[in-house]
């Protein structure tokens, strides 16, 4: 059957500096290995699927698949997957907001100037991390033990750790054990660290996560781990916001994410999303 197919560049500074996203819209009738299978054929870090809703408050369904399993939420996916079915002919039930059905939950996204913003959705674990567990990420990392300023569990559905390092130099200098890895379960850690005061991105961001067969893998730029960051650093007084992130310039990509907050206190997360591929696919 053939299906409309996007590939949307999610948070890029311009068009292909991003993330790029493949979506699949009207995919009713195709069962989850069909959607698995055709995400690792697209060999994207994500993958959506577009399906009406089942929430009469939704505007549309979206499940969420990366090379190796399905997520129940994710902060490109979402833009992207929004910007798709606006480009496909959707039309919001609410002016200027566009509500989105996930595994997450309804997660609204903003029509704004210059792109899209989703509300962060609220975490889902926060807190210390074990000892255990903190010295696994720190070896993959290879980090020194003075370089870690904190470790925290800001997991809002993919499983992030977030790990504030001094500066950004530091960010961007990392060099991970890029190796697969047998300890229990995957991995995903998301390292963050300030710039100098002043500077525009105010902090910059690396996203590592374990690929399908263990090996640690890094995605260009990633919303739901930009949004979790600013949750984290917001509530503990290390970053107000407004503010912007940059991330992917260790990939030769140029990412910005714009972090809002509003005064009931829900954290924004914005960018670019920009159709770059409009076709069909048969599956």
């Amino acid at each position: 059957m053939r299906r409309r197919f996007f590939q949307v560049d999610v948070f890029g500074a311009a068009p292909f500096l991003g993330n790029p996203l493949a979506v699949v819209r009207d995919a009713d009738g195709l069962t989850t290995e069909q959607m698995q299978a055709f995400t690792r054929w697209a060999n994207l870090s994500e993958c959506t699927f577009l399906l009406p809703p089942t929430s009469p408050d939704a505007d549309y369904r979206v499940r969420i698949f990366t090379l190796a399993r399905e997520m129940p939420f994710a902060g490109h996916p979402t833009l992207g997957s929004c910007r798709a079915w606006l480009a496909a002919g959707g039309i919001p039930q609410q002016a200027d907001v566009v509500v989105q059905e996930c595994g997450a939950g309804l997660v609204p996204v903003r029509i704004v100037e210059g792109g899209l913003a989703f509300g962060a959705p609220p975490l889902i674990r926060s807190g210390p991390v074990e000892d255990a567990y903190r010295a696994r990420v720190v070896e993959i990392l290879r980090l020194a033990a003075d370089q870690v300023v904190d470790i925290a569990w800001i997991d809002n559905g993919p499983g992030w750790v977030g790990v504030l390092v001094p500066d950004a130099a530091t960010v961007l200098g990392l060099e991970p054990d890029r190796s697969p890895h047998t300890g229990p379960g995957s991995v995903d850690i998301g390292v963050v660290g300030p710039h100098p005061d002043g500077h525009d991105p105010a902090f910059e961001l690396r996203a590592f996560y374990s690929g399908a067969h263990g090996e640690i893998r890094e995605d260009p730029v990633t919303g739901s781990l930009t949004a979790s960051v600013a949750q984290w650093l917001i509530s503990c007084g290390r970053a107000t916001a407004p503010y912007r992130a940059g991330q992917g310039a260790a990939l030769g990509r140029r990412g910005r994410v714009h972090i809002d907050q509003d005064a009931a206190g829900t954290i924004w997360v914005g960018g670019a999303a920009t159709v770059c591929i409009d076709g069909w696919t048969t599956i």
